[in-house]
């Protein structure tokens, strides 16, 4: 104890400068630690950043394994998200810390280039005014050598506006008729919201899964608030309007003499919990067969799975459906159904003729034994169940494409 007081200067001068090394010296170890923070929070957005971009390519290469799988991409998409805003920030704090020493060599880090702006968007030219005099001597004899041009995204905030249409009234001098020029066309009765409002509404509630409410509250802060009974009365009518085009899409679809058909999970928000309802789509797509008509997509939902439900969807379909094993489909390949059975096409990663085709590099499927649909007594070598049914193109198949030689 009596070494170290002594060690300790008297002079107020030594004290301060002392004191002064001491802070300096403090602060070199925070930017240092600043830097090395900056660097780990680099490394891990990195990391996550190769492991979302390795996810997407084995889901372009193997195809989609499970709906769990894509789950996955979403949830690494949120974490590389979150560990590339805390690198950004842990950045800036280092350069802050670094600014602050004369030691420390700061840290930047190594970002992609910037995408170009898309050639559709208008161009605003704010032109600063060039010096009218050389910073150096003062002369005004300049002349112009040249321009930088810097390029910023910017975004005009949404504008509300209330349209009035006005319809002038006139009576004839003569025979005292009112004459007036007809109303305009509105999307929906009363038109109270116009087509953008109206898209908008919609698009938000299906596409972006935004409830009404939310959108109501959103709008309020906006200054414009809209009823919710309101909104709903608007989807109600606009939905409406657009059935007779759903009707000629599911036209569409299900004159399609092949069809791709599955269904999903959908959470459903209940009163005190969130029950699980279902979404069928049925696919439209002849492209891989070089069939020239526009692929499609009908979408249909139920709050279960039972097999009332795709019955009641291809009640009028008799062509080859291609889905899964699921027992609800089973009464469509009924031989006295009308108006005929269902072509039946199970397990789309097979091995045999009716594979679909793979891109290339892409895995075989494992092989493993399946009975055959026609022949229960028979075991096909393939993964995908065959059957050859009243179907027009499954019909003009000869036996021996079949793996149990049509038997």
């Amino acid at each position: 104890m009596d070494a170290d007081r002594d060690a300790v200067p008297n002079e107020v001068a030594a004290l301060k400068e002392a004191l002064a090394a001491e802070r300096a010296r403090g602060l070199e170890i925070a930017a240092e630690l600043a830097v090395a923070r900056a660097k780990a929070s680099d490394d891990e957005a990195l990391i996550a950043h190769q492991k979302l971009r390795i996810a997407k390519l084995e889901r372009q290469i193997y195809g989609q394994r499970s709906e769990r799988s894509s789950r996955l991409i979403e949830q690494l998409a949120l974490t590389f998200e979150e560990l590339e805003a805390d690198a950004t920030e842990d950045e800036l704090a280092a350069e802050r810390a670094v600014a602050k020493t004369t030691t420390v060599c700061g840290f930047t880090r190594k970002r992609g280039e910037r995408q170009t702006f898309p050639e559709h968007l208008p161009r605003e030219r704010v032109v600063i005014d060039g010096p009218t005099a050389c910073e150096c001597c003062g002369s005004s004899r300049l002349r112009k050598l040249g321009e930088d041009v810097t390029r910023t995204l910017e975004v005009v905030p949404r504008q509300w506006k209330v349209i009035e249409t006005v319809r002038e009234k006139f009576s004839c001098r003569d025979c005292e008729k009112i004459s007036q020029a007809p109303a305009p066309f509105h999307a929906i009765a009363r038109g109270w919201a116009g087509p953008s409002l109206l898209a908008m509404i919609t698009f938000e509630k299906f596409g972006q899964h935004q409830p009404l409410n939310r959108q109501s509250e959103r709008y309020a802060l906006e200054g414009v608030p809209i009823a919710l009974s309101t909104m709903a009365d608007a989807v109600g009518s606009v939905c409406t309007a657009l059935q007779p085009l759903l009707s000629l899409v599911e036209a569409h679809v299900m004159a399609a003499e092949r069809l791709h058909a599955d269904d999903t999970t959908v959470p459903v928000l209940a009163k005190g919990k969130t029950d699980t309802g279902r979404c069928w789509v049925y696919v439209r797509d002849d492209r891989p067969f070089g069939g020239a008509v526009p692929p499609a997509a009908m979408f249909y939902y139920s709050r279960d799975r039972k097999g009332e439900h795709p019955l009641a969807h291809l009640a009028r379909y008799a062509g080859i459906l291609q889905a899964d094993a699921y027992d609800g489909y089973n009464r469509l390949y009924l031989a006295g159904r009308q108006p005929g059975p269902a072509g039946r096409m199970e397990g789309a990663h097979s091995s045999s003729w009716l594979t679909s085709k793979r891109m290339p590099g892409a895995r075989p499927p494992a092989k493993r034994k399946s009975r055959c649909l026609r022949l229960r007594s028979k075991w096909c070598a393939g993964s995908m169940r065959c059957s050859r049914l009243s179907a027009p193109s499954m019909a003009r198949v000869p036996r021996s494409a079949f793996r149990c030689g049509g038997r």
